[in-house]
Order: C-alpha cells, then structure tokens, then sequence
C-alpha cells in the first residue's frame, strides 16, 4: 500500500491570524491536525506546541516496543503537559488550549486515530463520507441524547463549547481507535473552520469530484471561504493507493 497525502492550512476571511497548525510527516507515518483557542497569540502557540510535541514524540520512540495505540495516546498527553508547562511560565497565555486529530501509520498495525476537541477524521469510501471521531462537545452530546437535531445544531449559539481540549488539568481521557481502511479510501482530517461552512455531503461532493488531492484540498477551502470563511481552516487528505508495479 501507498500513502499519497497533502496538506493546507488558511486563515480564512474574517481572522486577521491563523490559530490551526497541521504536520505531514514527510514520510508518510503520521499526520497531524491541531485548532488552538485563548486569543491570538495564545492559540497559535498551544496549536504550535502541540503539533511540535506530538511529532518530537512519536519520532523519538518510533522504534520502541511500545504498542502503536499507546504511543500515540502518549503523545497526546506529553503535548498536553506541554501546554500546560507554557502556561505556567506565561500567565498571560493561562486559557489556551487546542483541539487535535492524529491519524498513525506504523509498521504492520492497522492505522490508528487519536483526537482530542472538535477537530475531526472522516473516511471517504466508495464516494461516502463517514465521520470517523466523535466531537467533545456539548453540543455532540446532546444530538447524541436526542436533545437536539444535527441541522438545530449548526447554528446552536453553544457549538463551539468543548467538553475536552488539550491545555488542561483536567483531561483524563483521549480517544484512541483502530481504523477500518482499504485500498482507495481517502482519510480527512481537518478542523472545524471547515465543518462549520460545509456538511458532510457538502464535503463527499468536493472529494467525488476531484481526484488530485491537491486540487481537493483548495476546492474544500475555497467552498469554506464561499460560505463566510469565519474560522481558519486546515484540512490534510490521505489516500491509500496500490503501490506501482516495478
């Protein structure tokens, strides 16, 4: 199997700054997506730290014995600790925090997926979209209780509250998950700059109808922006492709 994968992060069109931040490991092993919050400079540095962190992690022991479903939720918390530390030494920087989404692959295991916060994985097969991570917020919660109904959702003054980010004392879970892939799925990872303009059939349209994930990648962006653009929006594409023949 091939992974093909690109990646795009834009600032949008009302945020004079960009609090996402994404990392593609050039060789394909992990892919990361963060959405920092607390104000300017505070998002944009508990995004940087957690990208950074996750990355200098997951390298660092990539070559360890460490079952691949527990090194990722490792990193996840040295991240955390991360924030937590720049906090610390920066009260001015005491409320940021970030989302993430993590997607791994390691070896001979089956991709796995980590996520903390509303940023989310989909998986695109045979021209279906399914979301993959289930969001941490209060608003998640409550479709899932029946309380409210997915379209009542999109506009709810309460979407944004999340139940859990990275940057707090108080975490004490991240989700971690094997993922169901095969030949030609294309995975989605992206922050919520781009699910709060486009619903997910919004989105399988754009991804049906653009093979290059490049040309993917801008069009989805360029549709966010179409529908007010009002957060940043980072989105990185992977695709598992049969590797050519020699």
């Amino acid at each position: 199997m091939k992974l093909n994968f690109t990646g795009s992060s834009d600032p949008g069109l009302i945020r004079s700054s960009n609090q996402d931040a994404y990392y593609i490991d050039p060789d394909g092993r992990f892919f990361i997506v963060a959405d920092g919050m607390g104000g300017h400079a505070g998002g944009e540095q508990a995004s940087r730290i957690a990208t950074q962190e996750i990355q200098t992690f997951l390298v660092s022991h990539w070559n360890t014995a460490e079952q691949t479903p527990k090194l990722l939720e490792n990193a996840l918390w040295q991240a955390n600790q991360a924030i937590i530390a720049d906090q610390k030494q920066h009260p001015e920087r005491a409320d940021m925090g970030t989302t993430v989404v993590a997607v791994i692959f390691r070896s001979t295991d089956s991709p796995w997926c980590a996520h903390v916060g509303d940023s989310r994985l989909y998986r695109f097969r045979d021209s279906q979209l399914q979301q993959v991570t289930e969001d941490h917020t209060w608003i998640a919660r409550a479709i899932k209780l029946g309380d409210i109904t997915v379209e009542e959702a999109r506009s709810h003054p309460y979407r944004h509250i999340l139940s859990r980010c990275l940057g707090r004392e108080d975490l004490h879970q991240v989700d971690v998950q094997p993922l169901d892939v095969k030949l030609g799925d294309r995975l989605l990872l992206c922050s919520d700059g781009l699910t709060e303009e486009l619903n997910n059939e919004n989105i399988a349209d754009h991804l049906r109808n653009t093979a290059i994930l490049e040309k993917a990648t801008l069009s989805l962006t360029e549709a966010a922006k179409e529908q007010g653009g009002h957060d940043n929006i980072t989105i990185v594409i992977v695709s598992l492709e049969e590797k050519a023949q020699a």
